[in-house]
């Protein structure tokens, strides 16, 4: 619908436009000074405001390959590393055109010859940047495997192959035939690189024998045991690297139903902590709760920022596959009046869950504010403050709190000094307000209905006895004025 109305606009600009240009061939000026205005209108974004989609995220595959000496051996029709580089070529070729995306390769075991055993033989051979397939294909053809396999460190060392950069997704390919020989914990680094948010959740492809015991703590495994096997697995995990899972977060009412809206939502890598996503929740034209797409490689925690805020931990989403994603949501409105429907700016109000000490808000007087349903403390910061407990909010429904109409009391006074405001109850005084210390010698204070006394020192007296005091009575809507 928007489309259309700004598609109208363009036609009707543009027929106004045409309509200048025969003007303007008749009082003999240029047609292209209006042309150029017309297309600064454009530019200018004259015809109303049209939403941008959000750059995608530049995704960087880094992959690890093994040519350690056992690469070396034979795997059905030729040796495991010609096969796999072969293969891995093939898969290259269709990277080629895929926006967004850098490829880099670090290659480990192919420097040294074992034994002896050097367990600092890797190395970045291709570091990212745009098109250099290329370069990787004649890095492949050139390496000989014949060292030892030090699969820990070269993660660990893959952490400087990523440049600092914003808006990306970092992923590693491992490819291996073999374990981690140097003594290293694979598990404990990739754990360590995950929880940096330096990486996302590896993927290892195991040539020849099922290693998914050894590598299932290190990421997704996937298992080759033959070209076939191998050829697919590296086309899943591709896949999976590249294509966003779409999901929909359905805020449920008290009811079950998905009618609650209009909130940011937050999602939180489980492991690292790094906000991911910020999405305002919305209904889409049909209704329904938005279509999100989010990265299936991580597990989220998503905050609800209603007040109280309320989360959903652990979330897992399956790659290829829509999720609905339900979280309890329930709201209810919270208002306040006098009970003269007087109107009140400016008036702080404290919102507590019930029984507990923590500030959950401060809500302006005549604000209307929601809040999951519940049991609720109110604090109203007048003079004297009202405490109201026990305020329920209800689904869907506006709860309101009302409080006496209060007065004025006008405090004069002919210098600077020390003063306070107290409440005069059963023979008690509370203290109340400290006047203030400043040229303005008139404060107007609103209070609630009551019996009240003022008590003075001009600061220019240096005796107690000069003390001045004076009691006051505040009537609901009206103004007293109190002269010391």
């Amino acid at each position: 619908m928007k489309r259309h109305w700004e598609t109208t606009k363009l036609i009707t600009n543009f027929r106004v436009t045409r309509h200048a240009l025969r003007v303007t061939k008749n009082n003999k000026l240029r047609r292209s000074t209006i042309i150029l205005a017309f297309l600064l209108i454009l530019i200018s974004g004259g015809y109303g405001q049209v939403e941008k989609e959000k750059p995608k995220p530049l995704t960087r595959i880094l992959f690890v390959f093994d040519a350690s000496q056992s690469m070396y051996g034979r795997w059905q029709s030729d040796t495991k590393f010609n096969i796999a580089s072969r293969l891995f070529v093939n898969i290259l070729d269709s990277l080629r055109y895929v926006k967004n995306l850098e490829i880099a390769l670090r290659v480990y075991g192919h420097q040294k010859q074992f034994p002896p055993q050097d367990c600092n033989d890797t190395k970045l051979e291709v570091p990212f940047a745009p098109d250099n397939i290329a370069r990787i294909k004649h890095v492949l053809k050139t390496i000989v495997p014949k060292g030892t396999t030090p699969i820990a460190y070269s993660l660990e060392q893959s952490a400087n192959d990523f440049p600092p950069r914003e808006h990306c997704r970092n992923i590693i390919i491992l490819i291996t035939d073999g374990l981690e020989e140097c003594n290293g914990d694979p598990c404990l680094v990739s754990h360590d690189l995950q929880q940096k948010g330096i990486i996302l959740k590896p993927f290892i492809i195991g040539i020849g024998k099922d290693f998914a015991e050894s590598f299932d703590c290190v990421g997704s495994y996937f298992d080759a045991t033959s070209e076939k096997e191998f050829t697919s697995a590296l086309n899943v995990v591709i896949s999976r690297a590249l294509n966003p899972t779409t999901a929909q977060v359905n805020l449920l009412d008290q009811y079950g139903k998905a009618t609650e809206t209009n909130v940011n939502m937050t999602f939180y890598d489980n492991l690292s902590g790094k906000i991911e996503y910020n999405f305002v929740h919305s209904f889409n034209s049909k209704g329904l709760p938005d279509t999100l797409e989010i990265d299936p490689m991580l597990t989220y925690t998503i905050v609800v920022n209603t007040i109280p805020p309320v989360r959903k931990d652990s979330v897992k989403l399956t790659p290829g596959k829509h999720k609905i994603i339900g979280i309890d949501a329930p709201q209810g409105y919270l208002a306040f009046k006098t009970s003269g429907n007087s109107t009140i700016k400016y008036l702080p109000v404290i919102i507590r869950k019930k029984g507990n000490s923590e500030t959950l808000n401060v809500q302006q007087f005549d604000q209307v504010e929601k809040y999951i349903t519940g049991s609720y403390d109110v604090e109203v910061l007048c003079l004297p403050r009202i405490l109201v407990k026990d305020v329920e909010i209800a689904q869907s429904h506006t709860t309101t709190v009302e409080i006496p109409v209060p007065g004025m009391a006008v405090i004069q006074r002919t210098t600077n000094g020390y003063g306070s405001v107290y409440i005069e109850d059963k023979g008690q005084l509370t203290w109340l307000y400290n006047l203030k210390d400043n040229p303005q010698q008139q404060e107007n204070l609103f209070l609630q209905p009551g019996k009240y006394r003022v008590i003075f020192r001009s600061k220019f007296s240096n005796r107690s006895e000069f003390t001045t005091e004076k009691s006051f009575v505040v009537e609901a809507g009206l103004t007293v004025n109190v002269k010391l």
